[in-house]
Order: C-alpha cells, then structure tokens, then sequence
C-alpha cells in the first residue's frame, strides 16, 4: 500500500528521471535488457486504478513471503511481461532451486545448528561451541529464506513478472554490514532505499537514517524485544563501519606498502563486521536480550577470550583472501 501510494504520488508530480543517462551507465540495459530500476520508472499514469491495485496487493507467487517488488515495476510488467529469462533460463532456475532444497535436506540431517537454538541447549555448550552455532544458524537461516524466496520468484517467472532476486550474494562472502544487508533481503533493501531512504534524506542523513529504517524492519518481522534489540545492536555495528569507510574511501595508497597496509585494514574491518553479524544475530534469534549477559559471561573468561581470538583470527584471514581473489578478478577485467 505504500509502495502504490508512493508511486501514484510522485506519477502526479512528474518523474526527473533521466533515461538516457541511466542507459549508458546500467550495464543490465546496454545488454539489451530491461533493469529493474527502468521498470519502476516507467509511465503507466494508466494504471493507477483501484483494480490494478488489488491486483498488486493479492498477487498469489508474491502475496505470502515476496520477493517484495514496487508498483510500478508490477504494473508495467502486466502490459509487457519480462523477458529478460527464457523458457530455458526459468528451466535452470528450477532446477538449481531443487538442488539447493536436497542441500538444505542434507545439512538439516548432518548438522544440528538450527536444533540446538531452538530447544535452548546452546546453554549447556563451551563458548566455542555457541560461536559455531551462532555462525551455523546464520547460514541455516541464508539457506532457508533463500528457499523460500526462490520458489515464489521461480512461481512468478513462470507468470511474466520478473521480480528483484534476493540473496544474489552467499553470506560468507559479505564483508561488511553494507554489503551484507544488501544482498540478504535484496528486494526488501531495494523497497527501503526507494520508499524510506531517500524520502528521509538519503546519504546525507544516513547517521540517523538507519535507526528509523532498521526499527521499522525490526517491526515489520514482529512486535518483539529480541528483534528490536537486533535492531538497534546492527544499528550501533554500522556507525563505526561508516566512520571506517568514509576515512578509507578519503585516502589513496601510492605505494605498495600503502596498497598493502589498506588491504590487511579492509580484511582486519571485515573480520571485527562479521563478528558482529555473529553476535547481533545471536541476540537476535538464538539468546535473545537476555542472554547477553550469559554471552559476555562466557566470552569474558580465560577459556572464552582464546576462543574469540581464535575465530575473529579465522575472520581475519577468509576476508583477506576474499579480498585477494577480488583483486584478482578486478585486475583481470
């Protein structure tokens, strides 16, 4: 409902979008086909009726669980279905979409991540321990919702209407908060940006930005203290990251040393963001608010402080040689 409100409201005022611009800029449209942000700013001044909005509302491969996409994006696809994906591609999408589901069979029976948080028994495990599952969960959870977000955009596919693909990057292969959020609920990330984002100020405000938009995701998923403690915890994760990456985008290596001294930075930034990711998460669906003092408990003895180390070490060195097979493939292109 807000999207469509959105969109009428701004139809009524006239878009300032530049077409052409975008054009050369968007590598998805100099390929010949049509970007999602085209879609959502197509003219269908039409099609601002009460019918086309009730059909958006109740669209069945969308309605239960998304992936989330705009009016106008909707709305334009139903005069000109997407054909960005063949008959074949939709058939591969299938078919990767039923192998992933065996993969999620096959760690559900091997590995207890998921079974442990739920029956509580996290409690009775070493520090390392709940570290392991907290980093299990995480991918348990990647894996479901990135089930369940395909099966209904394969469902709509197979209708014309091509919706934002979530989940379009792994989560061990997010090195920051940015990047994380970006790629878990992509179409969601997309909704927020247009509807909430921009509208509340955009870059320029995006200290203060965060904390509306990430209650109101905390609120979109349910009224409970555990989510909203997630909330505001990857709220108070992401200040020092942006502080971290204004600096680093300010300053320029002109020396090897210099090039060498800003990567072991990047990887060391990446490694402290994916142990947040681990603890907010923790909070958030395994321990809840009132686990943390348990957390910092456990952490803060000789035998947990060695086993922090340890893993924010194996952090360390998997966002180092992430970012080295990135530059790799960059110095390739």
């Amino acid at each position: 409902m807000i999207s469509f409100g959105y969109d009428y409201h701004w139809a009524q005022q006239g878009s300032h979008f530049d077409h052409e611009k975008h054009v050369q800029r968007c590598h998805v449209c100099k390929s010949g086909k049509l970007c999602y942000q085209i879609q959502q700013e197509r003219n269908i001044s039409e099609n601002y009726t009460f019918a086309m909005y009730l059909c958006y509302l109740v669209y069945a491969p969308l309605y239960i669980s998304g992936p989330i996409i705009s009016f106008n994006a909707f709305a334009s696809q139903l005069e000109v279905p997407q054909n960005n994906y063949l008959r074949r591609d939709v058939l591969w999408y299938g078919l990767r979409w039923i192998f992933s589901l065996l993969l999620m069979e096959l760690m559900t029976h091997i590995f207890y991540y998921n079974a442990f948080a739920i029956s509580g028994m996290w409690k009775l495990l070493s520090p390392l321990d709940v570290f392991i599952v907290g980093y299990g969960v995480l991918n348990f959870m990647w894996l479901k919702f990135f089930l369940i977000w395909r099966y209904f955009r394969l469902w709509s596919l197979i209708c014309g209407i091509e919706a934002p693909e979530n989940m379009p990057r792994c989560v061990n292969n997010c090195h920051n908060l940015e990047t994380f959020w970006k790629n878990w609920h992509a179409s969601f990330n997309k909704w927020l940006v247009r509807y909430m984002y921009i509208p509340l100020g955009g870059s320029q405000k995006k200290l203060y930005n965060i904390w509306a938009i990430f209650t109101f995701v905390a609120v979109w998923h349910d009224l409970e203290w555990k989510l909203l403690s997630w909330a505001w915890l990857t709220c108070l994760f992401f200040i020092p990251e942006m502080v971290v990456k204004s600096a680093a985008d300010s300053f320029q290596a002109e020396s090897a040393f210099g090039g060498f001294l800003v990567r072991e930075l990047r990887a060391f930034a990446g490694s402290i963001t994916i142990t947040c990711l681990m603890i907010a998460n923790l909070v958030g669906y395994v321990i809840g608010p009132s686990g943390v003092n348990w957390l910092m408990s456990q952490f803060l003895t000789r035998e947990g402080l060695p086993v922090l180390g340890g893993m924010f070490l194996t952090f360390y060195v998997g966002t180092k040689l992430m970012f080295q097979i990135s530059d790799a493939k960059q110095r390739k292109q």
